[in-house]
């Protein structure tokens, strides 16, 4: 019964202060509104870029050949180091963290479907190349396979926007496809995907083929880069480092020569990306957070006039005994249930504004980013701390001030 007892005590005070409890009200609303809008758009914006750099290579470690700046075992500085097709089952016998590895060979390439051509960047790749670079095909298509690799099969997956160029809403799975004028197969067409770090273009506008078959078309001995991935993401420093010793022993070079192989490691760039959008959801929280410090003011104010306007009653609720934290809990229940209230509907309107945008299409440019805030369980915990925070704030330094009345004075207090 004690707790109806303070709900019905709560309304009578909201009686005789509704317009100013309706615009404090109104004022935690807001104030939640903005906190929430602001992280959900923060989280939405850290999720699509974290997308997009996954998209070009999800937790990569790709090995460049490069030029040696230290003397070894006589040999002299400035040697060149070159990779061949050998050097991939040398890393996978000697460093067992490495959980998928492809060679890599590209060039430019003339693509010609009866009248219409394009000219794009075309690479040479094992199978494993579909989860180190999300190749993922659309239905009805495939990646290449190990037989496609085997047997130097003139197969070719292609990009979604250099599909299009070629065959217009043609379907383009199984027709025929030349390539320098040699004649290929479209075995797989892959979905347009966000996408903001690249090498030699978009993957929406690249030619992939079996590596056997790269090699064999141009006559190359040697590949241009190698891509691994570890089993776990916290293996990146140690499969670095062996690949250093790996192929320092190999090619002859110091491990500690950084610079005879180039090592970009993509967990580096999302860590990176990680600590600055941390920054930024920070600073959205604490700017939200300042417009529900400003509603929790009005919160205060309004506790203090019931302290005020009730001094007798509380006056006389001390003189028969009740002590003072039943007096201090009055007060900080009204105070937690007018934030409650407001950060309900802040929550609410929230949830509806978000749904609202994420029925419209995201589209090109900067909305593709922007355009899609996340609701995530992170943004409602903060938002309830701090309405908790504040509410119990603005309840706890009048109900401090009514706990403290004097019985007798309060009785005289007209």
């Amino acid at each position: 019964m004690h707790i109806f007892v303070l709900l019905s005590e709560f309304f009578q005070d909201i009686k005789k202060q509704k317009m100013r409890a309706f615009l404090t009200t109104f004022a935690i609303t807001w104030g939640t509104l903005a906190v929430i809008l602001l992280m959900s758009f923060g989280s939405g914006l850290n999720f699509r870029m974290r997308e997009s750099l996954l998209n070009a290579g999800d937790r990569i470690i790709t090995v460049y050949g490069s030029q040696t700046r230290m003397e070894y075992q006589g040999l002299p500085v400035g040697r060149r180091i070159r990779f061949a097709e050998r050097d991939i089952p040398l890393l996978k016998q000697n460093i067992p963290e490495i959980g998928w590895i492809s060679a890599q060979a590209g060039r430019s390439v003339q693509l010609r479907n009866e009248q219409k051509s394009a000219t794009t960047h075309m690479e040479g790749v094992y199978p494993q190349f579909k989860v180190l670079r999300r190749m993922y095909p659309q239905p009805g298509g495939r990646f290449i396979n190990d037989i496609d690799l085997t047997q130097k099969r003139r197969v070719v997956f292609l990009g979604s926007v250099i599909a299009e160029e070629l065959f217009g809403t043609e379907g383009p799975i199984g027709k025929r496809l030349d390539i320098d004028g040699v004649p290929f197969k479209v075995i797989g067409i892959l979905p347009g995907k966000l996408q903001t770090s690249m090498n030699n273009g978009p993957d929406d506008r690249r030619a992939i083929i079996p590596l056997s078959t790269f090699m064999s078309l141009y006559g190359w001995r040697y590949i241009n880069s190698i891509i691994v991935k570890p089993y776990k993401d916290n293996y990146s420093d140690q499969v670095k480092q062996q690949i250093y010793q790996v192929l320092g022993k190999k090619h002859r070079f110091d491990p500690k020569d950084e610079r005879a192989i180039a090592v970009w490691d993509m967990a580096e760039g999302i860590k990176i990306q990680d600590r600055v959008f941390l920054g930024i959801k920070i600073f959205l929280g604490v700017l939200g957070s300042m417009t529900l410090i400003v509603a929790g003011v009005g919160v205060a104010n309004i506790m203090y006039v019931v302290v005020k306007e009730r001094t007798r009653e509380f006056g006389i609720k001390r003189a028969i005994g009740a002590k003072k934290r039943h007096i201090m809990l009055q007060i900080i229940f009204e105070s937690l249930l007018i934030a409650a209230i407001g950060g309900a509907g802040g929550i609410l309107l929230s949830y509806s504004i978000i749904k609202l945008i994420w029925m419209v299409p995201a589209g090109d440019g900067a909305m593709q980013f922007l355009g899609r805030p996340l609701m995530s369980s992170e943004v409602m915990l903060l938002s309830v701390s701090v309405l908790g925070v504040i509410g119990l704030m603005a309840g706890f330094f009048p109900a401090k001030k009514a706990a403290q009345v004097n019985p007798v004075e309060a009785l005289r207090y007209e």
